[in-house]
């Protein structure tokens, strides 16, 4: 693997192990270049809530590795979440830099009814 991605987990695990202590549900993002990725997991992390992705076939984008396709999962996440029962999430932005399309999915969420 390469050095950037080894120090990218390595502050994924410090933001989990943060979030762990926490005790609330847990929504992670994945980002490539091509799609993006949002699941909300229980407090001990050993099951998956609610998932939505940019390869949803709910979701009709022409392209979707910008923001507004960030915004559109991170609306559908937040759909998702409140149909499961869960209002509050801890975000787990897995050592990813907290601008772009990571922060509009986060936003988007945070618009559509989850909290954190």
């Amino acid at each position: 693997m390469s050095v950037k991605n080894d120090s990218r987990l390595r502050r994924a695990r410090r933001g989990r192990a943060h979030i762990r202590n926490l005790d609330v549900s847990r929504l992670s993002v994945h980002r490539t270049p091509r799609h993006m990725y949002a699941q909300v997991f229980t407090a001990k992390g050993d099951k998956v809530l609610a998932s939505a992705s940019t390869l949803d076939k709910d979701l009709k984008l022409e392209k979707t590795g910008n923001i507004s396709a960030a915004e559109a999962v991170g609306k559908l996440i937040a759909e998702r979440a409140k149909s499961a029962g869960i209002e509050k999430v801890a975000f787990d932005r897995a050592g990813y830099k907290y601008h772009g399309r990571v922060k509009a999915l986060a936003d988007s969420a945070r618009e559509n009814g989850l909290e954190f």
